[in-house]
C-alpha cells in the first residue's frame, strides 16, 4: 500500500481523496495546501495530516508518494522535485505548458527511477478501451479521421484574479483543462500528432482566458482531426472515430461516470443499407480511483509510466504547437 500526500486541496484533489478510498494500492494519508484553514474540515474528517509544505511532504519519511492537483505551471518543478527526494508522483494533466518543461520533468524522474503518471483519466473509460481494441484487431478497420468536442461553462465558474483565469496557466483557452483529455484519447488511438492548425478567441467576457478555440490535426499515420473547445457554453463533450469499416463515437454531458458506447459499422454484403449504431454498456468504474491505482501500483514495482518520449510530453508539444499556430495564423509542426 502507497501512503500518499495529496498536495492542493482544492475541488479536485478533494475529489481524488474521495475516489482513492477503497482503493486496492493507495491512500491518501497526508496533505499539504496554499490556504490550510479551507481544507481544514476535510482533511480532519478523512484523517489527513495537515503539512506544512510541499517541501514537508517531500522530507516525511511515512509519505511514499505525493500527488499533485495544483497550478499547471507549478507541475514542473513540482515534479522534478519530487525526483530530487526519491517520491513517485502523480500530477494531473498537463504535464507541463511547454514541451520543454514536461520534456525535464519526465527526464528528471526517469533518471531518478522515480514512477511518473498524468492523470488522464478517459484512458481508464472501459468504452476508450473498447474502441482501441477495435482498432488493434482491425475491426473498425484504419483510423481515417476523429472529431471531438470538450465544452462548458468554466469561463463563467471562477471570478476574475483566479489563477484558471490566468492566461499563462491556461494557454489556448479551454485547451488547457479540457482539450488535452481529448487529445490524450486521440493519441491512444492514432499515435503521434504531425502538424496543427488552430484558431482562439475570446468571446464574452473582458477579462480570462479565450472562451472558443478549435484546432485541425494532421496526425503522423496520415490520419486528420478536429477539436472544440469552448468555455462559455452548457456542458457538453463527444469524441468520434472514424474507420474504414465504420465508426465508434462516445460523448454526453457527464464525462467522469462510466461512458455508453455506439458502434455503427458497414454491411459489406449490402454497402447500402443505412446501419443503425449498436450502443453498447459497460459496468461503473471510478476512473480516477482506476489511474491512481495504476499508478501506485507501478510505483510499488518501481515501473515507469510517463516517459520523456511518451505521450505525457507528446501532449504538451502538441498544445504549444497550437499555441504557436493560433500566433501565426497558420499550420505549425508538432516539435
Amino acid at each position: 500500500m502507497i501512503r500518499a500526500a495529496i498536495i492542493g486541496l482544492g475541488t479536485w484533489g478533494q475529489h481524488l481523496v474521495r475516489c482513492a478510498e477503497g482503493a486496492k494500492h493507495i491512500r491518501f494519508t497526508a496533505a499539504a495546501t496554499r490556504t490550510p484553514a479551507k481544507a481544514a474540515d476535510f482533511a480532519a474528517a478523512r484523517g489527513l495530516r495537515m503539512l506544512e509544505s510541499y517541501e514537508a511532504a517531500l522530507a516525511d519519511p511515512e509519505v511514499d508518494a505525493v500527488v499533485l492537483a495544483t497550478p499547471h505551471t507549478q507541475h514542473t518543478d513540482q515534479i522534478v522535485a519530487a525526483a530530487a527526494a526519491g517520491k513517485p508522483v502523480f500530477t494531473e494533466k498537463p504535464l507541463g505548458v511547454n514541451a520543454a518543461e514536461a520534456r525535464r520533468a519526465a527526464e528528471a524522474c526517469a533518471r531518478a527511477g522515480v514512477t511518473l503518471a498524468v492523470g488522464y483519466n478517459w484512458r481508464f473509460q472501459p468504452a476508450l478501451q473498447r474502441i482501441k481494441a477495435l482498432v488493434e484487431d482491425g475491426t473498425l478497420g484504419r483510423i481515417l479521421h476523429m472529431e471531438g468536442n470538450f465544452c462548458g461553462p468554466s469561463a463563467y465558474r471562477f471570478p476574475k484574479g483566479h489563477w484558471r483565469h490566468d492566461r499563462k496557466e491556461g494557454p489556448a483557452g479551454g485547451m488547457t483543462g479540457r482539450g488535452v483529455h481529448v487529445v490524450d484519447a486521440m493519441l491512444s488511438l492514432a499515435g503521434p500528432i504531425e502538424q496543427v492548425t488552430a484558431q482562439s478567441f475570446r468571446l464574452v467576457q473582458d477579462f480570462g482566458m479565450d472562451d472558443t478555440t478549435s484546432m485541425l490535426f494532421r496526425f503522423r499515420s496520415g490520419a486528420t482531426g478536429y477539436l472544440g473547445t469552448v468555455i462559455a457554453t452548457a456542458e457538453t463533450w463527444r469524441l468520434q472515430v472514424f474507420g474504414a469499416n465504420g465508426w465508434a463515437e462516445v460523448g454526453d454531458v457527464e464525462h467522469l461516470p462510466t461512458w455508453q458506447l455506439r458502434l455503427c459499422l458497414i454491411d459489406r454484403n449490402d454497402i447500402g443499407k443505412k446501419q443503425r449504431p449498436e450502443v453498447i454498456t459497460f459496468e461503473d468504474t471510478s476512473t480516477e480511483r482506476a489511474e491512481l491505482d495504476h499508478f501506485a501500483g507501478a510505483a510499488l514495482a518501481k515501473r515507469p509510466l510517463a516517459l520523456p518520449d511518451g505521450d505525457g510530453v507528446h501532449n504538451v508539444a502538441v498544445l504549444e504547437a497550437i499555441m504557436a499556430s493560433i500566433a501565426s495564423g497558420g499550420p505549425v509542426k508538432v516539435g
